[in-house]
């Protein structure tokens, strides 16, 4: 598959030209990447405008996604996650529709920007388990039985899944429980760029997704940035004429090249081989997941290259066990009271691999830790998201907001995922929560 973003950039580079252009360093080696950092100079095309390289490179993207149409993003799932909520209530409004949107709890603090910005009616749909506010296991019964429920059917539902655990929603399930409804349905699929190259296929936009966001740079070897806006073939007129739109108004005007490069990459990266790989690869992680359950680890989550422990059984929290890996100079992904997450990927080698699975091996089992965390707050809600996030506000601890209306998601990051949202009214459910997830203090309205 042909390179056309790396390509320009490299003849452009060994042209040797004048760089009387942006950026500042006009080429010139401080930490080394400079000469491939261009800006949209003659033939570089223009994101969210792109006719040219970048069009090209898009177009090879969503051929190899399924996708009718792929845009790339240089600012993460974040700006995807904007522009799939703004496309989904642009559709509304065509069809008469309020925009109310019907999400998953554990949405991603983006989408908390996003229907601020936007002015969304968010609407909300909670786990049956509750054992962690990362995750939110939403069933396509629970879901029917919800949407028959409402008055006001939303113009769109927008789910996480895969979760920071590893945990998946059954997206063809609930895709045809959306479509029954005449919904939109919008997928962050940021932790699974991936899914698309396994035996079994399972990335959303297959499995009946409208529009959905993959973070390129989180299981896919591009820069940190990299991402995908992916729209389905079969997706509104509107999302596909208005995608660039939706992404050009809350994204950069000066979007990263070499971000941009690595995304072009890729898509090399993926048509040669990258299934294979993909397979020795969940194979391979799979032995250690039993080796692990053999030795008395619990792991949870359905992913196939994320790792997740549960290891308060074996004594430990996750932070606990996080420092443990830490001593001997293994960073996860992340970890906290209850869990512990490493990401794996093709680019992480067999020694390596083996390397954690004895470091795992050789923990000693201790007392098991008991205590739960507190039950996630179902909140009161005296304001809008748009009218706290945009209102005044003043940051205050913790122990003093019983009472208060939240006016900005107090998010650990990762996971980014609130334990109140904005417009909430926090109780001492919530106070609880906050504790203990370590957030000291927290932004309420005035």
């Amino acid at each position: 598959m042909d390179t056309p973003i790396c390509d320009f950039v490299k003849a452009y580079q060994e042209k040797g030209g004048l760089r009387l252009h942006m950026p500042g360093h006009k080429g010139r080696p401080f930490l080394g990447m400079e000469g491939s950092d261009i800006t949209e100079i003659a033939g570089a095309d223009e994101l969210y405008r792109a006719r040219g390289i970048i069009r090209r490179s898009e177009e090879n993207a969503a051929s190899l996604f399924g996708a009718g149409k792929t845009v790339y993003s240089a600012e993460g799932s974040s700006l995807c996650i904007r522009a799939m909520v703004f496309l989904a209530l642009l559709c509304a409004k065509r069809q008469g529709k309020r925009p109310v949107v019907l999400a998953g709890r554990n949405a991603h603090k983006a989408f908390l920007s996003a229907a601020a910005l936007l002015d969304a009616d968010v609407r909300w749909l909670h786990s049956g388990d509750e054992s962690s506010l990362i995750s939110c296991g939403i069933s396509a019964d629970q879901l029917e039985r919800t949407l028959q429920s409402m008055e006001e059917k939303p113009a769109a539902i927008y789910v996480t899944s895969p979760d920071y655990l590893g945990h998946m929603l059954d997206i063809a399930a609930l895709s045809r429980v959306c479509h029954r409804h005449g919904a939109l349905f919008l997928v962050d699929n940021a932790h699974g760029a991936y899914l698309k190259f396994l035996p079994d296929d399972r990335h959303p936009i297959s499995l009946g997704a409208d529009l959905c966001c993959d973070s390129a740079h989180k299981t896919l070897p591009v820069l940190t940035g990299g991402a995908y806006l992916h729209i389905a073939k079969d997706a509104p007129e509107e999302c596909m004429d208005q995608a660039e739109h939706a992404m050009a108004l809350f994204a950069s005007s000066s979007p990263s090249y070499l971000i941009l490069q690595s995304l072009d990459r890729c898509n090399a990266y993926l048509a040669d081989g990258y299934r294979d790989k993909l397979a020795i690869c969940a194979e391979r992680i799979g032995k250690i997941k039993k080796a692990l359950m053999d030795r008395g680890w619990e792991l949870i989550g359905e992913e196939s290259l994320k790792m997740t422990l549960a290891p308060k059984s074996m004594g430990y929290t996750g932070d606990a066990l996080h420092d443990l890996l830490r001593g001997q100079g293994m960073e996860c992904e992340f970890s906290d009271p209850d869990f512990l997450t490493a990401m794996l990927t093709p680019e992480t080698d067999a020694a390596s691999m083996a390397r954690l699975e004895k470091a795992l091996l050789s923990v000693p089992q201790k007392t098991p830790v008991v205590q739960l965390p507190p039950p996630l707050p179902r909140l009161q809600r005296a304001m809008s998201i748009r009218e706290a996030m945009l209102g005044p506000s003043a940051e205050i601890p913790v122990e003093n907001a019983a009472g208060r209306v939240l006016a900005g998601a107090p998010n650990l990051c990762p996971p980014c995922v609130p334990i109140a949202v904005p417009g909430e009214v926090i109780d001492p459910a919530a106070i609880l929560c906050f504790r203990y997830y370590g957030i000291g203090r927290c932004r309420v309205a005035l």
